[in-house]
């Protein structure tokens, strides 16, 4: 019996999409088992440090990636919208899962029906920040840190008003029904990769026996988002955000928010194209947006 070790953060929203990984191995491939190996990463360390303070891309994937290249785990599995946009040629993406709600919601403490802007919102990036003050002029915006139940606990205790959080990680850990409000997609541009689960390797290595957890739109429409991301140098300090979803007809739709960080000037931008060509699509939007703002690509 071959064992596959599975490197994951140790958050239980981490673990959980770990363990379909893991489910989907025991379930389908013969003569394999699972073993996680949970690990601490920096992000997760810094809990009190606003993300976009950190200073530093990749924050919750180093030790992941150093425990793959050691031989330590056989592969990884991340939410893809941790997975900055430039990786190391020798620790590849190999595959991307079907992708769950890619929007963001609003949550609100137990009991209350309506946020009332008395108390701040929280959120932990300056994406989300952005928006908000569209969308919520009269609110005062927090940073929040911690995995999801801690920040549950904050807000029902009452030092927000309410959160903002990502649709995806609700719904995986079974907190659905914490859901007050879901912001369209338009309204609130998500971040690349939302909902997506990543799978990373050994370059060289065979993961055929991960192929039917692996699914096709989902990674075209990652590549756009990433490619997007790539060609702005995006990560947790810039206010960037970029969806991209299927349209039909062969065609994929690619939303994107770009904001530039010397004027704080800010614009969003869809365009559609070949859903054959993703990586093209994102670059080109990304190109669009900055030159609308900068006046040069």
């Amino acid at each position: 019996m071959r064992t596959i070790r599975i490197g994951t953060r140790k958050s239980r929203l981490a673990c959980i999409q770990a363990e379909m990984a893991a489910e989907y191995i025991n379930h389908y491939c013969q003569g394999c088992d699972t073993q996680l190996v949970q690990l601490v990463t920096t992000g997760d360390r810094l809990v009190t440090t606003p993300l976009d303070q950190i200073g530093t891309k990749g924050v919750f994937v180093r030790e992941l990636d150093a425990a793959l290249r050691d031989g330590v785990t056989d592969l990884s599995v991340h939410s893809l919208k941790d997975m900055p946009s430039d990786i190391d040629a020798d620790l590849p993406i190999i595959g991307y899962s079907l992708r769950e709600d890619a929007r963001d919601v609003l949550v609100l403490p137990v009991g209350v029906k309506e946020y009332d802007c008395r108390l701040p919102i929280g959120c932990s990036s300056s994406r989300r920040s952005l928006q908000l003050r569209e969308l919520y002029p009269k609110a005062a915006v927090k940073t929040v840190r911690g995995n999801v139940p801690t920040r549950l606990e904050k807000l029902d205790r009452g030092e927000y008003g309410a959160l903002v959080l990502a649709a995806a990680g609700l719904i995986r850990l079974g907190l659905k029904h914490r859901i007050s409000r879901y912001f369209s997609v338009d309204e609130m541009i998500p971040a690349a990769g939302q909902g997506i689960i990543c799978v990373q390797g050994r370059a060289g290595e065979d993961y055929g026996f991960l192929d039917g957890f692996f699914d096709r739109e989902a990674g075209l429409c990652a590549m756009a988002e990433r490619a997007f991301m790539g060609y702005l140098n995006g990560g947790c300090s810039l206010p960037v955000g970029v969806y991209a979803d299927i349209c039909g007809d062969g065609r994929m739709r690619v939303r994107g928010l770009y904001c530039d960080g010397s004027s704080g000037v800010y614009k969003k931008k869809c365009i559609t194209g070949d859903m054959n060509r993703p990586r093209e699509l994102g670059i080109s939007l990304a190109r669009a947006l900055k030159e609308e703002i900068n006046g040069k690509p």
